[in-house]
């Protein structure tokens, strides 16, 4: 029994020892600094490259999260007013490699621009980016936790994080971090995010006016916006996405030369555009109130625009379902269209499914040219050297998602998710917020029908909201003229 008791006393005595031996310190944050000069719109601009760890802190002070990112700023001898544009890409789970490597780095991958050809493998070509926006303001990538390089730490739990409002919370305080560490209070801050990186921007917008460091932003780039998911979901009895995803399913046969033979592009999203408004939408509404000759009727008028058989389109009750017609346009040339770019064709084993079996054929010609790429110019031209791996992309991270826009504790019922209104809300209190828009028409996972539905009827200043389109899909900038394109109406936004 001794014996007992003096070992229990022991044990209480040194175990915090043992506890606070065992937590292992946290070094500080490693940061990578290069100096490099570039020619950018004609302009040869001197710039660092600052890549590198912030450490995001809780209340008490201790370290929790180290946010990844990738500076670029002009030399100047005093920039407290020079723009500077944080960028991020989506998810959630993606790191910035695509807007890094794809459009508004000083180095780009170059792939198909035609989307006629898979990336194969290595090597891959990467080209100066003589269109970076580098001339008329700083860039700042940015991981969110759980990709890249960034991760938790200390005592940092990645629920903290992965989450709408936890994520929204923890760019927000990384943001306000770089620009205090950084002196750049005074400069016109903007913010380009894609995809789910808009609802991400909408969302950091409105966490930027709290806090007690309130940060009003200039603009927002939103690419491929995905502010409202209820008409970017494919999925039956949401009436929302038959409408919104249907001239875009035009514009893909069209594409494909199954529809809207001798017309322009324009010209026929438009007539697909002013179908779904005054006729498909009110017969979606009307359902099977619709007389039997009045459905085939539609079937037929349906086909005319997708490029359909009229007789699958009636099997299908006038309703289609993006997995499917991408499947079912081209199955008898034994193709399936890509997700994020209607470009790219997928050949697949299986000739009798309904819906893609090998993933999106636009995703995987890509993926491979990107990750080398990032992954090449980081160790070679920015000398970063670290010991983990850089996540283009983190498929743990959707699985444990929280998408409640509310705290824990208060009440609420699953819906869509939807940011468009507290976006509308963030414009009305900042006079100076304006917004650029860019769709690509071939982009069948936010479908550009779906931007003008959520910037209608949401409260927006449309004033200050300019849309813009291009001829290419979910990443336009993929497709050469559409990266030429986009960059010039970036700049235009920006200089106004």
């Amino acid at each position: 029994m001794k014996t007992i008791c003096f070992s229990l006393f022991l044990f209480l005595c040194f175990s915090p020892i043992f506890a606070q031996e065992s937590e292992k310190p946290i070094p500080e944050p490693i940061i990578f600094e290069t100096s490099h000069q570039g020619t950018f719109h004609g302009k040869s601009i001197a710039y660092k490259a600052i890549a590198g760890e912030t450490y995001l802190k809780n209340s008490e002070g201790e370290p929790t999260a180290s946010v990844w990112s990738t500076a670029y700023i002009k030399d100047e001898p005093d920039p407290s007013k020079r723009p500077v544009t944080f960028v991020f890409n989506g998810g959630p789970g993606s790191a910035s490699v695509w807007l890094h490597m794809g459009v508004f780095g000083p180095k780009v991958v170059q792939v198909d621009s035609d989307a006629k050809s898979d990336d194969g493998a290595a090597p891959f070509k990467v080209i100066h980016n003589d269109l970076a926006l580098l001339d008329i303001t700083d860039l700042v990538f940015v991981d969110p936790i759980g990709t890249g390089y960034s991760q938790v730490i200390g005592k940092g739990k990645v629920e903290d994080y992965w989450g709408l409002r936890e994520d929204a919370n923890s760019i927000a305080q990384f943001m306000r971090l770089w620009i205090t560490q950084n002196q750049r209070w005074q400069s016109p801050k903007y913010i380009a995010g894609e995809s789910f990186g808009t609802t991400r921007a909408g969302a950091v917008t409105a966490a930027l006016e709290g806090g007690g460091q309130t940060m009003a932003l200039n603009g927002l780039i939103l690419i491929s916006q995905a502010l409202d998911y209820q008409g970017s979901t494919s999925v039956h009895d949401n009436i929302a996405s038959y409408f919104t995803y249907f001239p875009t399913m035009a514009a893909t046969a069209w594409y494909h030369g199954k529809a809207g033979e001798g017309k322009a592009l324009e010209d026929f999203v438009q007539e697909a555009r002013e179908f779904a408004y005054n006729v498909y939408l009110p017969a979606l509404y009307q359902g099977n109130q619709l007389s039997t000759e009045n459905k085939r009727t539609l079937a037929s008028r349906i086909a005319n625009f997708l490029g359909l058989d009229p007789e699958y389109v009636l099997l299908s009750d006038n309703r289609i379902l993006t997995s499917r017609f991408k499947k079912e346009l081209l199955r008898k040339e034994g193709k399936t269209i890509g997700t994020l770019d209607s470009r790219y064709l997928g050949e697949e084993g299986d000739q009798t499914a309904d819906r893609p079996t090998l993933g999106d054929a636009s995703s995987y010609a890509i993926d491979a040219a990107y990750t080398a790429s990032l992954q090449d110019y980081f160790a070679r031209t920015l000398n970063i050297k670290i010991d983990r791996p850089y996540l283009t992309s983190n498929s743990k991270i959707y699985g444990k998602w929280n998408w409640k826009p509310v705290p824990d504790g208060i009440g609420w019922e699953p819906s869509y998710v939807n940011v468009a209104r507290g976006l509308g809300e963030s414009m009305r209190r900042n006079k100076d917020l304006k917004v650029m828009v860019a769709n690509g028409y071939y982009d069948l996972i936010t479908p550009f029908l779906d931007a003008e539905y959520t910037f209608a009827r949401h409260d927006i200043p449309m004033e200050r909201v300019q849309m813009f389109y291009y001829e290419g899909g979910h990443m336009m900038y993929n497709h050469r003229p559409d990266f030429e394109k986009l960059v010039m109406d970036i700049r235009s936004f920006m200089e106004k």
